[in-house]
């Protein structure tokens, strides 16, 4: 009978692997939510990375087939939390455009002024948690102090402060409050002198610099090729913008330049996502000189009925476009109802920007892309 040797022994242990695989999260804070990013390592440079994702899912499609449509609305303000203006201008507007539902003029500049105020609130957190990301305190504390005057106003006009909730099928349900007008132009008025402060502490830091500059570098050709929108598709030098492209509500009508970059770095991704809090703030001023009289409400049935068919419409949210694709079948619910997540289709890109990067570079690139789990994992 042949004898099983009692001790094998091993030509190669762990230490004397070329690679190792690193779990980065779901619990890591610079993941920016529930996201587990594995990496494959060669000492401190990656060779490899692979998402995974879904420890967020809460079924919100499905959910959407079995609700009324009035009812699907305040879904929406808790995918991309952050965001909750723009995603609940994206629900009602395709459900508007389905039915063939003319907005009132005041609503339309009205949802403008908010989602350009969701935007900036959006890009300031962008900005607090990247810096902190990075090792910028300073700029953590300074971001989060203009964004909570926006917060104010929020919560003065929606009666909250994140999952923002006023926009319905047809228009609005309320107008705007007295103070409304005044406190937004005061905020307008202040938030110039605060970008300098916050590009007098960035703009030539060297710590900064090195942390950013050709790093998660992607080119104008790949980003087409992944899909991405947004900073991250306009910092590689693509002039795209859903606003300027395809415009809704009253953009034709307001003036604003999109920003692009040069070098498709991180560097070029913040100071895209600068620019725009400044042509954000340039809207808002223009809506708010041309903000016109009248009522906040279209004419609207009293049982919503989509008529059978799809439709497609899409928003320049502060991430990149966010999309929404209904299929009706004439109905009270919707048949399908199925979103285009910017960050879903940005953190796509997460591979090909970080590969050859050290593990702190992926820290940088994945703050630069600017993810919201909620929206991805749906």
């Amino acid at each position: 009978m042949n004898q099983i040797p009692l001790v094998t022994h091993h030509t190669e242990t762990l230490f004397d692997a070329d690679q190792m695989v690193l779990s980065m999260g779901p619990q890591h804070p610079s993941t920016h939510g529930v996201l587990r990013v594995i990496l494959k390592l060669d000492g401190e440079r990656v060779v490899d990375l692979d998402c995974d994702i879904g420890y967020l899912h809460r079924g919100a499609e499905k959910i959407f087939e079995n609700r009324l449509y009035p009812m699907i609305a305040p879904y929406f303000d808790r995918l991309d939390y952050i965001a909750a203006v723009s995603n609940g201008l994206l629900y009602v507007e395709t459900v508007e455009k389905a039915m063939g539902i003319e907005v009132p003029p005041r609503a339309q500049y009205l949802r403008v002024i908010l989602t350009e105020l969701n935007r900036l609130s959006s890009h300031l957190l962008w900005l607090a948690t990247h810096a902190l990301d990075i090792g910028g305190f300073t700029v953590f504390l300074y971001a989060f102090r203009e964004r909570e005057e926006i917060l104010k106003i929020f919560e003065n006009f929606f009666g909250a402060r994140l999952t923002c909730h006023a926009f319905r099928i047809g228009g609005m349900t309320y107008d705007a409050y007295p103070e409304f007008e005044a406190q937004v132009r005061a905020f307008c008025d202040l938030f110039p002198k605060r970008l300098e402060e916050y590009e007098t502490l960035l703009n030539e830091n060297r710590i900064w610099l090195g942390r950013t500059v050709g790093i998660g570098v992607i080119s104008a050709e790949d980003a087409i090729s992944l899909g991405l929108t947004g900073a991250p598709l306009r910092g590689s030098g693509v002039d795209y913008d859903v606003r300027k492209t395809d415009p809704y509500e009253c953009y034709a009508d307001l003036e604003f330049d999109i920003p692009i970059g040069e070098n498709g770095d991180t560097f070029d991704r913040y100071l895209v996502r600068m620019e725009e809090m400044r042509q954000s703030r340039r809207i808002i001023m223009q809506a708010l000189d041309r903000l016109p009289d009248g009522p906040v409400m279209g004419k609207v049935p009293k049982v919503i009925r989509v008529p059978a068919g799809e439709v497609y419409h899409s928003v320049e949210g502060p991430k990149g476009e966010l999309g929404l694709y209904l299929v009706s079948d004439g109905g009270t619910k919707p048949y399908r109802l199925r979103m285009r997540p910017s960050s879903f289709v940005n953190l796509g890109a997460l591979r090909k920007m970080a590969i050859g990067s050290l593990v702190s570079d992926v820290v940088a690139v994945i703050g630069s892309l600017d993810i919201v789990l909620g929206e991805i994992d749906r």
